[in-house]
């Protein structure tokens, strides 16, 4: 499963580069208005450091608006894919910009039928939204199991990528559902390497050694 890093901080995607597990960025425009800079230039920013997928998600609604944008964001750099709405027009723009050899991303996705049909599209990436689901009593997780079977019945090529992960918990079911790629935030992502028995291991370990040698 590749791994993504959900964030528009320049800082955070430094730092799961360095980890050696990033494989690529999402943004979306909630992130980019936390950072205070453009759009673009922070979108030239991560991809000097990430050379994987970088999502740049479009603020237009209409199919018009979306083309427009979307050709300025692949402008940026190769790795980027124009991030679109799972909406009829986000259906239509995701076809115009498959035909034109220009990845997309469909966000927004909370069903099935969604997922099914941004695939048919050509979408290079869906992202289905798991803790928003869960936030209103639905089984985001089920969401992902749904496509992935889909996905898998009909030899459908488009990558299923989990979005709205909150806690490990919530990428460990992703893994073992047989999601392609999962984009999370920063503190999910160190949280995979934390366990109170490997802390307490090397704890033993160095006080072992200590009484033993000194130092």
């Amino acid at each position: 499963m590749q791994l993504y890093l959900d964030s528009a901080s320049l800082n955070e995607v430094k730092q799961a580069a360095d980890l050696g597990v990033l494989d690529g960025v999402t943004t979306n425009p909630s992130l980019i208005a936390k950072e205070g800079v453009p759009y673009s230039k922070r979108l030239e920013e991560i991809c000097k450091v990430c050379s994987g997928p970088v999502s740049a998600e479009v603020i237009a609604t209409d199919f018009a608006g979306m083309m427009r944008e979307g050709k300025e964001h692949v402008k940026i750099a190769p790795q980027i894919v124009v991030k679109l709405p799972s909406t009829l027009d986000g259906l239509k723009a995701c076809k115009a910009f498959s035909d034109d050899g220009i990845k997309t991303n469909l966000t927004l996705c909370f069903q099935p039928l969604q997922a099914m049909m941004v695939a048919k599209a050509g979408a290079f990436l869906v992202s289905p939204f798991i803790g928003r689901l869960d936030d209103i009593g639905q089984d985001g997780m089920q969401l992902i199991r749904d496509i992935r079977a889909i996905y898998d019945t009909y030899g459908m090529k488009t990558k299923l990528l989990a979005a709205s992960i909150r806690h490990t918990n919530h990428l460990l079911h992703c893994a073992l559902a047989g999601a392609d790629v999962a984009t999370c935030p920063l503190k999910v992502i160190t949280d995979c390497m934390k366990h109170p028995l490997t802390d307490k291991g090397i704890e033993i370990f160095v006080n072992d050694y200590k009484k033993a040698f000194g130092g």
